[in-house]
Order: C-alpha cells, then sequence, then structure tokens
C-alpha cells in the first residue's frame, strides 16, 4: 500500500510549528519585531497622525464636502 499524501496547507503548518518550536535566538528576533510593530503602528499614530478631519468638521457629509473642496482648491492653483 502506498503512502497517503498529506494536503499541502497542513505540510506548511507543519514545516512552520516545527520551525516556530524549535527556535532560540529567533524567539527574540520575533518579539522585537512585534514590539517595534506595536509601537509604529499604535503609538506613533495617535502623535503624529491625529484625526485631522474631527477637528474641521462635524458629520460625514461635512468631511466628505470639505476633502471635495479641499481637492478642487488645490488643483485649481496646481495649474
Amino acid at each position: 500500500m502506498g503512502k497517503e499524501k498529506t494536503p499541502f496547507l497542513i505540510t506548511v503548518f507543519r514545516f512552520y510549528r516545527d520551525g516556530f518550536r524549535s527556535m532560540t535566538i529567533g524567539r527574540t528576533l520575533w518579539a522585537i519585531i512585534l514590539i517595534k510593530l506595536f509601537i509604529m503602528f499604535a503609538i506613533i499614530r495617535v502623535f503624529f497622525f491625529p484625526d485631522f478631519l474631527k477637528t474641521k468638521t462635524d458629520s460625514d457629509q461635512d468631511k466628505s464636502e470639505y476633502v471635495g473642496n479641499e481637492l478642487i482648491q488645490r488643483n485649481n492653483t496646481n495649474n
């Protein structure tokens, strides 16, 4: 009798599972990467990219009108 063929996704999952289990320094590197990603997306975003439209308008309709007017004005000044 022949060997049964294992589905591809299960093979890939087992490959990564066994690889991560046998890591030593790799776990530390992954921890550093995840901490850096958290800092970039959670902390820096709050301080450097505030919600600009919330300070200018109140409703979604006002936001769309503001953005439309800004795009038209900037296009007219560039031409």
